[in-house]
């Protein structure tokens, strides 16, 4: 039973630049809730309520978005405005939230064996927020849980990219077991597109057994100098088994200006113009 759910959340975003100076990219919003709301959402669905988080400097406003602001409440407590904060008030009541920082940003694979502390012996699950997504019937997250409970091992999300687009990513290849299940056979981090094994990439869902803390703690820093998850989860996949599975659902990169404005229109029809 996977109850926990680890979001590195460290990183500087510089990417949104001057936005992300005094605020962290993951409270950065779409429509009027913030990304990592969304991420934490989809973890509740999946049943993670233990929700832990590898912070870093100035990323205090995620603590407290996940905390109640008594000041905040009772001005606004018997108005219509109320109604817009019952979404973080039901993950306050229903998730526990733990922290511990990272030091130094060294890498995803180091954020995520930085989270041992508050994962412990268990097989967890990993959002990055930056990535959004919204899954067909089910959360990615969800779904994923489902594949773990069937081959208890670790299991990561891939997605089709453009091939001139494999140098953003990790890139798989693997024995197809179904249509959108594979085993892993080989991983390579940011391949140029010439040198790219397939265009099957990583995005930022994982659910990991916990021996992957002691591979990543033997890891060598690989591409730009970083401790990087593919390096271990490759390792792991060597020694055991690990699935990547094409999930049913849409996917944003919000780390990104432009799949952040998607993300934003996208959910904006969704909201506002569906029933238009």
């Amino acid at each position: 039973m996977i109850t926990k759910c680890l979001f590195p959340v460290a990183g500087y975003g510089t990417r949104f630049l001057p936005a992300t100076k005094a605020m962290p990219k993951e409270i950065l919003p779409i429509l009027n809730k913030p990304l990592v709301q969304y991420g934490v959402e989809e973890a509740l669905a999946a049943g993670l309520t233990n929700i832990g988080f590898v912070t870093g400097r100035g990323k205090r406003a995620i603590e407290d978005h996940f905390d109640v602001s008594y000041e905040l409440e009772h001005q606004i407590a018997g108005t219509g405005k109320e109604k817009a904060l019952e979404g973080i008030r039901e993950l306050i009541e229903r998730c526990t939230f733990s922290y511990t920082r990272q030091i130094e940003m060294k890498g995803l694979g180091h954020a995520i064996l930085t989270g041992r502390t508050v994962i412990g012996d268990e097989p967890f699950g990993v959002v990055l927020a930056d990535d959004l997504c919204f899954g067909e019937g089910e959360g990615v997250l969800g779904q994923m849980v489902r594949l773990f409970n069937q081959f208890r091992c670790s299991v990561i999300a891939i997605e089709e990219v453009p091939r001139d687009q494999t140098h953003n990513y990790g890139v798989i290849v693997g024995e197809a077991i179904s249509d959108n299940i594979f085993r892993v056979t080989d991983m390579v981090e940011k391949p140029a597109p010439q040198d790219a094994p397939s265009n099957l990439a990583i995005i930022g869902r994982y659910v990991l057994t916990p021996d992957i803390f002691e591979i990543l703690e033997q890891t060598e820093p690989g591409k730009n100098g970083e401790v990087q998850i593919t390096d271990a989860l490759l390792q792991q996949s060597k020694s055991g088994c690990v699935i990547a599975y094409k999930f049913k659902g849409r996917r944003f990169d919000c780390g990104s200006v432009a799949g952040y404005v998607a993300a934003t229109n996208f959910c904006y029809e969704q909201k506002y113009l569906k029933d238009d």
